[in-house]
């Protein structure tokens, strides 16, 4: 059985690019989709994608950012008004289930609204939130066996990167961290490894026109992993393919994608590729 990763949005960061979408991925395999991350527009780019909402079996947030977990209430939302009657099972460290209650009260008056004028099942009877505080097997099904892996991503703890073994391949989403030995483990052989990646330079040169960046500089040093780090990650976890993602800095000035290959390398030798969105892998 072949399974289908598609990036749904590379960008890093809270803030809305022109370039590219915020984090968000999509494992695909028969007829269930996984989604990893909710960043703002997922369940727009996973039907830009050609994904249907109605597939959805199961959400992993890696961790509580906003670029991560944005949209993941209007995610449930939306696909329960397109087409959605499946059960969802979605899974993240806590507050994740305070979260749900939270916005389905919010939403609280569309949702009886569209029960009452459109004859449809109510929307908290379909979701069952999972929250996680440690490595480990998450989930096993059918097809899928998904594992986690805590990761460092100072200072927001819980976070979690999952591997995803599939009847075919393995593939492994990083989260947001700085270079992990958890994740290096997590990886290791595995086909396919998504990875979060920062290009410093960009950083030194915004750390020297902008002096009020200083403090968020020190943030992404701290809490990110540079493109000289990334290859060295994938090397030592001896993955076959490296793509990089959730690119920081991800707005403009545009930096190209040879630039980030280049940068990338000389500490990887396998199959590197450069994210973008919709890119399917």
């Amino acid at each position: 059985m072949r399974s289908r990763l598609i990036l749904l949005g590379t960008g890093g960061g809270p803030t809305p690019k022109t370039n590219r979408s915020a984090p968000a991925q999509v494992i695909i395999v028969g007829d269930a989709a996984y989604v990893i991350d909710c960043g703002n527009g997922v369940a727009r780019q996973l039907v830009a994608a050609g994904v249907s909402l109605a597939t959805i079996a199961d959400i992993f947030i890696t961790h509580h950012h906003s670029d991560h977990n944005a949209d993941y209430g209007n995610l449930l939302l939306l696909a329960w008004e397109t087409n959605l009657t499946r059960r969802v099972d979605p899974y993240g460290p806590p507050p994740l289930t305070e979260m749900t209650r939270l916005f389905l009260e919010m939403n609280a008056y569309d949702i009886q609204t569209r029960i009452a004028d459109e004859g449809r099942a109510p929307l908290k009877d379909l979701i069952a939130p999972h929250e996680i505080t440690a490595g480990g097997t998450v989930m096993t099904g059918a097809n899928v066996k998904v594992t986690a892996a805590l990761v460092d991503h100072p200072p927001v703890t819980p976070a979690f990167a999952y591997r995803f073994d599939c009847p075919d391949r393995s593939i492994v989403i990083s989260g947001d961290t700085r270079p992990s030995p958890n994740l290096v483990r997590l990886a290791q052989g595995a086909d396919v490894l998504v990875h979060e990646v920062m290009y410093l330079p960009a950083l030194e040169r915004l750390a020297a026109s902008e002096p009020n960046t200083t403090r968020l500089i020190e943030h992404l040093r701290a809490s990110h992993t540079t493109t000289e780090e990334v290859g060295k990650v994938a090397t030592q976890a001896g993955v076959k393919t490296l793509v990089l993602s959730h690119f920081v800095p991800g707005g403009a000035p545009v930096i190209p994608d040879q630039v980030w290959f280049d940068a990338v390398r000389p500490t990887f030798s396998g199959n590197l590729i450069v994210g973008r969105d919709l890119l399917e892998i």
